[in-house]
């Protein structure tokens, strides 16, 4: 696969681009991909309309494949990860008293949906688990017979840490608790498997890890769930005969298709599907493999300048993309406008500096990007 991917990512040169972790450049075959749909836009409008269509169902498919989920019907497309905490969050039909146990500090988007719940009686529990040894025993320490659900995001986004989903999912079965995972930070980086994650709702956007455009994601809720979740969007789109235009009824379609309202994102879903055949024809694992390497060079690097602090776990299974490093004696506000300038993408996070190349990063860029680290921190 590395013969080809200089030619997927031709990016300009000079241009160290460590912030996968915010949003992914696309590779070659999706500009393509948007570009060709723009064209067909212009010259013959929407008369290929039965393709687009052709191409919606493919993304289904390959984002089931993602996760590993049994049926592509079970996979719903939204527009980003907070519209499918939202439908899960606004859909559960929560009692009072219930309790949501989630991470403190955990991305913003995956706290307000759940702090929001407090004016139907349920309350956010947020544990300071990053700060203990032990994370995952931190928040399973907090399920109670109140515990309604439990809230995680695979990866957390400043840190870098890299929950045991699996422990956290086997925890859940065992006290009857609901599972929502936010997997923004990992798909696209490492492994997720429904068949060892059991997880009741799993949701994502595309922007990240995923090379694909902003604006378009997909939830994935477990079926036997499907329907106990109240709708709170309605349109032609989720009917369970969405082009029958003039008929009457509009009972909601059996699939996840249920919690699409209106009109698709047509572009972003041309440009999704081209990115997730990259990844499908490189594989996870080859993925999975050149990420490490690519974060040990960067730690292994950072390591040898002197004060540098490294925040992410060093133990490879408990971290995927994100290497976030700090050094006490330097203003990382300072140091990230510095590395900006040289075109050194990245961003502040956790009181340093967050790395996040991906998989294709070439091992010259990582290289020279910790060279100038090392002349900017020996100057401020």
């Amino acid at each position: 696969p590395m013969l080809y991917l200089p030619a997927e990512f031709p990016q300009e040169t000079g241009l160290c681009y460590l912030n996968h972790a915010a949003v992914g450049p696309w590779p070659r075959r999706t500009a393509q991909a948007v570009a060709n749909f723009a064209q067909q836009n212009m010259t013959r409008g929407a008369s290929d309309y039965p393709a687009w269509l052709e191409v919606e169902r493919r993304l289904r498919e390959r984002l089931a494949r993602l996760i590993n989920a049994e049926n592509p019907g079970d996979i719903a497309l939204v527009k980003n990860t907070s519209e499918g905490l939202s439908i899960i969050s606004q859909g559960l039909d929560w009692r009072d008293g219930d309790e949501v146990v989630g991470l403190h500090g955990d991305f913003c988007s995956n706290v307000m949906v759940w702090e929001m719940l407090r004016g139907r009686g349920v309350v956010y529990r947020p544990v300071d688990a990053l700060q203990t040894q032990d994370p995952e025993g931190a928040l399973i320490a907090k399920i109670t017979g109140r515990t309604r659900l439990l809230a995680i995001s695979t990866v957390h986004f400043a840190t870098g840490y890299q929950f045991d989903t699996q422990r956290l999912s086997a925890a859940c079965r065992k006290c009857g608790v609901l599972l929502s995972v936010d997997g923004i930070q990992s798909f696209g980086a490492m492994r997720f498997d429904l068949d060892q994650v059991a997880a009741d709702f799993v949701t994502s956007g595309g922007h990240k890890w995923l090379l694909s455009p902003e604006g378009l994601g997909f939830v994935h809720c477990r079926p036997e769930l499907r329907e106990q979740l109240a709708l709170h969007q309605f349109g032609w789109a989720m009917r369970e005969e969405p082009y029958a235009f003039e008929s009457e009824s509009w009972a909601p379609a059996s699939s996840a298709r249920r919690f699409e309202s209106g009109t698709p994102n047509m572009i972003g879903i041309h440009a999704m599907d081209a990115s997730l055949s990259l990844f499908e024809e490189v594989g996870t694992a080859f993925v999975e493999e050149r990420l490490a390497t690519n974060i040990a060079i960067l730690e292994d690097r950072l390591r040898m300048i002197p004060g540098v602090e490294i925040v992410t776990p060093a133990e490879p299974r408990k971290r995927a993309g994100i290497l976030t490093f700090r050094h006490p004696g330097v203003n990382s506000t300072e140091l990230h406008a510095g590395l900006m300038q040289r075109r050194i993408i990245c961003a502040p996070r956790a009181g340093g500096i967050r790395l996040a190349p991906h998989f294709y990063t070439p091992e010259a860029t990582l290289v020279s990007a910790v060279d100038t680290i090392q002349q900017i921190i020996q100057t401020i």
